[in-house]
């Protein structure tokens, strides 16, 4: 039996449906950089695996599992007059106002976890700011007693940082902790925190990719408790 005392979530396709939330960021903001311009938004946004037209990611898109200092980078090139802090502000601001489709009602999904005594944590490649802005409008940002993202000063997925700072912050044993994410930069981060881990597929990554990484492959995060009480 897996005695949990904490999970920690990743956020876009695990606690929101990715495509829902990203595919319209991904929109915005190519147009706001591009100034209008969608012939040139598309070409932009075929640097970052995006495509324009049909509004949709390529699953190998940097914008899926990498960081906002990541995505900026990848469109410095075009835009040599600004610097990779200005894009990322660009970039926060737009994703802050994206709109947020939860994968199951979080409210008392989590409420339930925590009715168990688990502790809950986040972690996130996005920025922390539009994070805590995402989980507010959502109403369950109390719910949570760690919330990272890559600029909170623990690093970013792959690697473990934030995940080691929940255990450190929680008290929390890794190896009694669960990772749930929807790519391989969770699973991955999870695994080097000692974690167990569990894939959802709420996100871009089909089943087979994140199954060689994870313990779990769950339709979405609604049948964590299930598969724990089968455990």
């Amino acid at each position: 039996m897996i005695d949990l005392q904490g999970l920690i979530f990743d956020k876009d396709g695990t606690l929101f449906e990715f495509s829902a939330t990203w595919e319209a960021w991904a929109q915005a903001f190519l147009l706001r950089i591009a100034n209008g311009d969608r012939d040139r938004a598309a070409v932009i946004g075929h640097d970052i695996g995006f495509d324009l037209m049909s509004r949709s990611f390529e699953q190998n898109s940097v914008a899926i599992a990498g960081t906002p200092s990541e995505i900026a980078q990848a469109l410095v090139p075009h835009f040599p007059e600004q610097s990779v802090e200005t894009i990322v502000t660009m970039i926060n601001e737009e994703a802050t106002m994206a709109p947020q489709v939860e994968a199951v009602p979080l409210a008392a999904f989590l409420s339930g976890l925590r009715a168990q005594g688990l502790k809950l944590g986040v972690a996130t490649n996005d920025s922390e700011a539009p994070a805590l802005a995402h989980l507010k409008s959502a109403g369950v940002v109390d719910l949570f007693d760690f919330v990272a993202g890559f600029d909170s000063g623990y690093g970013g997925k792959p690697a473990p940082g934030q995940l080691k700072a929940f255990c450190a912050q929680t008290g929390c044993d890794p190896s009694r902790v669960a990772m749930v994410g929807d790519s391989t930069h969770d699973l991955l981060a999870g695994k080097a925190a000692g974690m167990y881990c569990i894939g959802v597929l709420t996100g871009m990554a089909p089943k087979e990719v994140l199954a060689a990484h994870a313990d779990v492959v769950l339709p979405d995060i609604g049948h964590i408790l299930g598969w724990l009480a089968a455990s």
